[in-house]
């Protein structure tokens, strides 16, 4: 790492080192090209991350994982949809 000169003495962090994913990082239980699966598969798996660890009265910061992936893949008006399906309770997904 290259130091940013600053008076502080603090070093620069590359952008990639702090979660910010352009893409999705690779996931083998998704191989193929369409990463249709892929998104509303991390969509899941981070509202049932915040309800398990909530429930639990856990931290849930290691939920932003999920969060970060699906919001690579997803396209926005399928995360709305999704969003106001569960809050009409008529998501089809098992969170």
């Amino acid at each position: 790492m290259q130091s940013s000169g600053g008076a502080d003495g603090e070093k620069s962090i590359p952008p990639w080192s702090r979660g910010y994913y352009r893409t999705a990082p690779f996931d083998p239980r998704f191989p193929n090209t369409n990463q249709t699966r892929n998104c509303y598969q991390n969509y899941l798996d981070y509202y049932r991350c915040l309800k398990v660890l909530g429930a639990k009265g856990k931290d849930t910061k290691p939920c932003q994982w999920y969060y970060r992936v699906y919001k690579s893949l997803c396209p926005l008006s399928w995360v709305r949809r999704w969003d106001e399906q569960r809050n009409e309770g008529s998501f089809a997904g098992k969170i």
